[in-house]
This record gives C-alpha cells, structure tokens and sequence, in this order.
C-alpha cells in the first residue's frame, strides 16, 4: 500500500484517498487532457525557437 503525505497537516495517508481523513484537505485531480495539452504546447514552443 503506498502512501502520501497531506500537504495540509502532515499525516501519511493511502495513495488513492481523496480527501484526508485527518483535516478534510481535498487532493486537486489533474486532468489528462490538459497535461497532454501543456506538454504539447511545450514541444510546439521549443520547436519554434529551434527552427
């Protein structure tokens, strides 16, 4: 079982919680499509400045 810290009160809680039981701190969700995007838009930027 892996294990995070809450960024709020500390405690090592399960990866796949969403919220700490602990102090209710709710972990953000990351979307795919917009990290896929940034990443994207990333290469695309480096790309223009190499060419």
């Amino acid at each position: 079982m892996n294990k995070k810290e809450c960024p709020s009160c500390a405690m090592m809680i399960d990866d796949s919680e969403k919220v700490c039981p602990i102090c209710g701190y709710e972990f953000p969700v990351q979307n795919k499509f917009y990290v896929a995007l940034a990443i994207f838009l990333i290469i695309l930027f480096v790309l223009y400045f190499i060419l």
